[in-house]
């Protein structure tokens, strides 16, 4: 039996999943991801510990490879999180924690870059929407408060790259890791000299970017020790981790759609070309590129999962209590509680704009509302309305990569916890008009890296090779045509509940 690992660096969870050829899990660990707030004088600051990391890392790989023959597995790369960088020595030892992307310290960076590079010039090379945890952010940070670190340094390492590093001790990142530092031009896929000139980034810091799936090195005596792989073990480049989710999903081919689902919404799809027009910047949706091979992906994100979670603790109080009472869940309750209102919510809305809006309208002084709210309205209709209002907002994303992108949506792929929520999957599929597939997948994103890792080691000739061992057909959920009908004239409303609002909420600030 042979295998391929996993390694899944993620925010709340480090995870390391051991998987056969033909995608089905053998074994994993798990560490839990701990943030850290050192500075006693910056509460608010934010950092990852890198001996931590590192450690939860090597624990998780050891738990995931412990009952197997060590020399059957054929590879390993890393997934995870996208921005989160340190710098090293010459010798691999870390000069300065992982700066967090829950930290605000590089706000003042953010502002320096809007008005020096601006942000339409900065989506024409690299695609990226400005954000206060982008890479070179952090990077102008260190210059300008700890010059002396960041001139005792040799490179400066993305999260996933410094999991390599520990593992096989190579300098390298991937396309996608080096899509999302602000530095990188998506169409000649290297570092892009005006950005580098205009930013005073020091070119030499960074690691060359590869594509993904290629062998960097072996697993070296001390990787071998502290993880439990054999020694010479192929080390192979992985990717972000939304990115490597579209391999065992296939919306890596044109047409295909991956939606993961969780606290925050990610919509994806491939592009055969970045796709770098003012149109989709304004949509607030990144370009970057794909760990497929000569493909790029366009993302649009929004909170999506924390609406419902928020309806749960503030007003599930009653079934929660009698989920306790009766030995039950309080999720199906709920759910059972919104199947009792009509599709339209008897004419309730709701603008899922709890943390501000981020795609297709970015706008981070928009807020939540209900609106139609009548005295007749019951609990039923305020959650169903929340769970109608995430979906159409999907369909918002849907819709704009549409007319901004020109992609259709041929397939649409799901996955995340929240798939198991039967309604919801089937209400997203009524509001859109199109099937909605949750394959028989478990742990899609680090499978992704998995595959990779196929990949370089020669297991698999490509990503369709590797995708067509490992889908398995789960559930589809048809919408409904005269479900859907209803729902179009519902959504044309709820595109109004925005702009309705809009000066409204500019207006408290």
């Amino acid at each position: 039996m042979e295998y391929l690992l996993g390694v899944d660096v993620g925010s709340t969870n480090l995870k390391a999943v051991l998987f056969n050829d033909d995608g089905e899990i053998v074994s994993k660990g798990s560490q839990p991801t701990e943030l850290g707030h050192p500075d006693g004088s910056h509460p608010d600051w934010a950092v990852w510990e890198p001996d931590a990391i590192w450690g939860g890392v090597a624990a998780s790989i050891r738990e995931a490879v412990s009952g197997v023959d060590a020399s059957c597995i054929r590879g390993v790369a890393v997934t995870g999180m996208g921005m989160d960088g340190l710098p090293v020595d010459r010798d691999g030892k870390w000069l300065y924690p992982f700066i967090s992307w829950h930290c605000p310290r590089t706000i003042p960076q953010q502002e320096w870059w809007v008005k020096n590079i601006g942000a339409e010039r900065q989506f024409e090379i690299g695609g990226d929407q400005i954000w206060p945890f982008n890479t070179a952010l952090r990077l102008r940070w260190m210059r300008e408060h700890e010059p002396a670190i960041l001139d005792r340094a040799f490179k400066w390492v993305l999260i996933e790259d410094y999991i390599n590093l520990m593992l096989c001790g190579e300098y390298a990142t991937d396309y996608s890791m080096a899509s999302n530092t602000l530095l990188f031009d998506l169409r000649t896929r290297a570092w892009s000299d005006e950005l580098l000139s205009r930013s005073g980034v020091d070119r030499n810091l960074l690691c060359e970017p590869r594509p993904a799936g290629t062998v960097l090195g072996k697993v070296h005596a001390r990787a071998a020790e502290a993880t439990g792989l054999a020694r010479g073990t192929p080390v192979v480049l992985g990717g972000h981790d939304y990115s490597c989710g579209c391999l065992p999903t296939g919306a890596f081919r044109p047409g295909a759609l991956l939606d993961v689902l969780g606290t925050w919404e990610m919509v994806v799809t491939a592009l055969s070309e970045p796709v770098l027009t003012e149109n989709v910047r304004k949509t607030g949706a990144l370009v970057d590129a794909h760990v497929a091979r000569d493909r790029w992906a366009v993302m649009g994100a929004a909170v999506a999962a924390d609406m419902l979670e928020w309806f749960r603790q503030e007003l599930g109080g009653e079934e929660r209590r009698a989920a306790e009472a009766e030995g039950k869940v309080d999720w199906d309750l709920l759910i059972s509680l919104a199947e009792s209102s009509k599709p339209g919510s008897n004419g309730l809305f709701f603008l899922p704009h709890m943390s501000g809006s981020h795609c297709p309208v970015p706008d981070h002084l928009s807020a939540g509302s209900f609106a139609g709210l009548r005295n007749t309205h019951k609990r039923a209709d305020l959650f169903r309305a929340v769970i109608e209002g995430v979906n159409y907002q999907f369909l918002q994303i849907l819709r704009a990569f549409q007319e901004n992108v020109g992609i259709k949506a041929e397939q649409i792929v799901a996955i995340g916890g929240p798939t198991k929520n039967r309604f919801w999957m089937q209400n997203k599929a009524d509001v859109c008009g199109m099937v909605i597939q949750v394959p028989d997948l478990s742990e899609a994103v680090p499978l992704g890296a998995a595959l990779l890792a196929g990949i370089g080691a020669g297991v698999y000739r490509d990503e369709t090779e590797a995708f067509e061992r490992v889908w398995r057909e789960g559930i589809r959920y048809e919408p409904d045509p005269g479900t859907t009908e209803e729902y179009e004239a519902h959504f044309q409303k709820f595109g109004r509940l925005y702009p309705a609002l809009r000066n409204f909420y500019h207006d408290q600030v």
